[in-house]
Order: structure tokens, then sequence, then C-alpha cells
């Protein structure tokens, strides 16, 4: 299956450049090209991509306004967002991941990483850039957001199980490395992770990681908060 990619950025040599990347592997395509936000929450719809890559700073509509935009669309469930970023530390991050891009990559990474992260978001899973701790996710991600709070009720309706392994999940760990903790097969991580998903209407995997920080499942490493 061919990944359909939507290029978001405000330089054109810069989407040159990762349009000949993209299309030199069997695998992507690129459909569209956007020089800013609005044109890419358009050309989204026009086209209905798998992946957009999406810069954050553009003039006028900006990447993250654009992310929530897109990801807000209900005919464009199917279509995940990566950020590319120059500034890892940047608040604006944590705000593009809570309004719904699948994780993010600095714009200098290589371009097998970036191939690579094309490919993760595309099969729904989180990407969060190897460039960036941890700690200084949780950090944004777990700052009060007084607009759209999530209420720890909504976890209600997870099991124990569902909720012990979205709170791993949220830390970073795999499937693999939550199943040898809670003695599971990789498959049955997979299937509470799904079902967490379903239940709290999280588009991702990474939507799944910001609930349970802003519902407080999940604190931020002790010095990290606010």
């Amino acid at each position: 299956m061919t990944i359909r990619v939507l290029l978001a950025d405000d330089q054109a040599l810069l989407r040159a450049t990762f349009r000949i990347l993209i299309e030199s592997v069997e695998d992507m395509t690129v459909v569209a090209e956007a020089a800013d936000g609005q044109e890419a929450v358009d050309l989204a719809g026009t086209h209905r991509p798998d992946v957009v890559i999406m810069d954050i700073r553009m003039p006028d509509v900006d990447g993250v306004a654009a992310t929530a935009a897109i990801c807000a669309r209900p005919e464009l469930s199917g279509t995940r967002v990566l950020v590319l970023t120059t500034f890892e530390d940047d608040r604006n991050v944590a705000r593009a991941l809570r309004a719904g891009a699948s994780g993010f990559l600095g714009k200098g990474v290589s371009p097998e990483v970036l191939l690579s992260g094309i490919r993760t978001v595309a099969a729904g899973d989180a990407l969060l850039s190897p460039g960036a701790t941890r700690a200084l996710i949780t950090r944004f991600l777990a700052v009060p957001d007084t607009d759209d709070p999530v209420r720890p009720e909504v976890l209600e309706v997870l099991t124990d199980r569902e909720r012990e392994v979205m709170a791993l999940a949220a830390h970073g760990r795999s499937n693999a490395e939550i199943a040898a903790e809670l003695v599971l097969s990789p498959l049955t991580v997979r299937s509470h992770i799904q079902r967490a998903m379903t239940k709290l209407d999280a588009r991702d995997r990474a939507q799944l990681v910001v609930i349970a920080y802003r519902s407080g499942l999940v604190k931020p490493p002790a010095g990290h908060g606010g």
C-alpha cells in the first residue's frame, strides 16, 4: 500500500527536498504541497492524505491551528499529522500534540529517520522526536489546559488493565516492553491499547498519551511539572 503524503511548509526549497526524498521510495508518494496552514487544511480535505508533514511556523494560519482544523474533521479521521520543527523544546509542539498531531520530529533529522517517522504515524503509532527527552514532553503535556480540560472521570470507562497499559504507554514504553513488564503477549497489549483508544475516542496512540497526562493518570517527573 502506498502512503499518500501532503507537505505543508512555507519554504519551497524544503518542500522540494522532501518531495524528492519521499518519492525516492516505492511505498510513498506526495499528493500535494501547501505553503501555509489554511492551504494545508484545504488540500487535506481535497486529497485526504494518509500523512501530513506539517511545519509549525507558517504565516497566517500556523501549523498548530492547521493541525487542529484537520483533526477536527470527521472525514479526515484517517489522516495523521507529523509535525516538523526546528525547535524541539518549543511549547508549540505540545500544543500540536494536544490538537491531534501523531508526533513530531526536528527538521534536522536524517532522511532515514524522516521516512521511518512517516511510516510510523501512517501505521497509527505515536512518534516523539529522539532529540526530545521524555521529561520535556511530559512537562509541556502536563500543563493544565483550561480551554479544554480532561476530567479524570473520563477514565472510568476503562478496565484496570487498560488503565495500567495506557499509563505505561504514556511513559514511552513499547508494546513489547509493556508485555514483558505485565507478563502478557504483545498482541494482548495491542488489544488493550486499541480498546482504550476506542473507549476514549483517541485518534491514535499519541492522543492516548496526551489524555493520560491531561487527565492526571500519569504525572510528570519530579521537578518537571508546570
